[in-house]
């Protein structure tokens, strides 16, 4: 079984997807973020990284979406390939950030591999306002995330809202966390993993 958080950044991805992992005994898969060779020099210059950025991230996605389907076990995954084809690499080429002839070339590639693989068997996607986002990007502290601005984080907002207006791959469970802090509150983790449950007794259904 195949479960997926998805998110824009900050809303805590990475912390739910360890939370749900230990609660019901699921095998997590993370991000590649520590090593990528790319971000720091992206957030310095996005218009001359974004296509290597997204292609890394885009190769990374895929070698570990096909792991995760040969491994017969149940795995969450914090982010999708979807979201890295359906919000990243559109909004940069719409910013002016990536060429037409690179969004061409990489979303080419995306249905490619799109082709040899199927969606979640849910996916879980948590919604957060701007400053949402902001407080908690804020409060992690990482460097290179410290100049990220607010209409990127705008412009993201609104595409993920489309993209989830039109998912279809999968089972969808929305989770609204501006009045949630599921880190350090039982009750709201709680909360939660009562809503996980309930879509997980659909899937089984």
């Amino acid at each position: 079984m195949h479960i997926a958080v998805a998110g824009n950044i900050g809303v805590g991805k990475t912390t739910l997807t360890k939370l749900l992992a230990k609660n019901f005994n699921w095998e997590p898969h993370f991000e590649s973020v520590d090593n990528n060779p790319y971000l720091d020099d992206f957030y310095t210059d996005m218009q001359r990284w974004a296509f290597n950025l997204q292609v890394y991230f885009l190769n990374n996605r895929f070698r570990q979406l096909k792991e995760i389907q040969a491994s017969g076990k149940n795995i969450i995954q914090d982010r999708t390939i979807y979201e890295d084809a359906e919000i990243f690499a559109p909004n940069l080429h719409a910013m002016g950030l990536m060429t037409t002839r690179d969004f061409d070339n990489y979303a080419s590639l995306f249905n490619l591999m799109e082709s040899f693989v199927k969606g979640p068997d849910l996916l879980i996607y948590l919604r957060a306002s701007v400053p949402t986002l902001v407080k908690q990007i804020q409060s992690r502290g990482r460097e290179y995330e410290a100049s990220i601005r607010i209409d990127y984080l705008t412009r993201l907002n609104e595409r993920y809202e489309a993209w989830i207006s039109e998912y279809s791959s999968g089972k969808l469970l929305i989770i609204d966390t501006d009045d949630l802090d599921f880190s350090t509150n039982q009750e709201d983790l709680s909360f939660v993993i009562d809503k996980v449950n309930a879509e997980m007794h659909g899937l089984f259904q």
